[in-house]
């Protein structure tokens, strides 16, 4: 079976301060991370993704609606439920909340790079159905999070921040 197509991004940025845009991965960047869980199913035809960066309220009022969660979050997944008969290439949108994710990129110790492809694998593995709510799903989901970062080299993230950051600056120093 053969690896399916670049993902096609569809990159939006709804940011007030221009400057910010400049801190956000590029279409280069999330079409990697995006092809990459792609290649985890060779068999998946859906391949374009909108990726859009919003600012906090944008992200609040979505997590509100459509998770009933009051507060804004790193990163939403919307599947695209195509209709019977109708095929279309289109996987998804992830809505991307560039506060919580530079804040999260801080606390945790991490490159605001590490932490976007963190971020953009795991919603694009929420739009192919992963999850974690059950603790045998968050294994799975983990392991695919964990294979697939290593691969462009960032620590795991759900390993201690000091140990992750440690691995992250031996890398840079390589």
């Amino acid at each position: 079976m053969s690896e399916p197509p670049p993902a096609i991004i569809d990159r939006q940025v709804a940011l007030e301060d221009p400057s910010e845009a400049n801190l956000l991965p590029d279409s280069e960047a999330l079409q990697r991370w995006i092809t990459a869980v792609l290649q985890l199913h060779p068999e998946e035809t859906r391949h374009e993704v909108t990726v859009r960066f919003v600012e906090q309220e944008e992200s609040r009022a979505l997590n509100n609606d459509y998770r009933d969660k009051d507060r804004p979050t790193n990163v939403l997944s919307f599947p695209f439920e195509c209709p019977p008969g109708i095929d279309l290439p289109l996987l998804g949108d992830l809505v991307i909340c560039h506060a919580v994710v530079s804040s999260e990129a801080k606390e945790q110790r991490k490159t605001l790079e590490a932490h976007y492809a963190h971020m953009v694998i795991h919603g694009t593995l929420h739009l192919l159905g992963y999850d974690h709510i059950e603790d045998d799903e968050a294994e799975v989901m983990e392991r695919a999070e964990t294979t697939l970062l290593s691969r462009f080299g960032i620590a795991d993230p759900y390993r201690d921040p000091a140990e992750a950051q440690e691995i992250e600056d031996e890398r840079h120093d390589a």
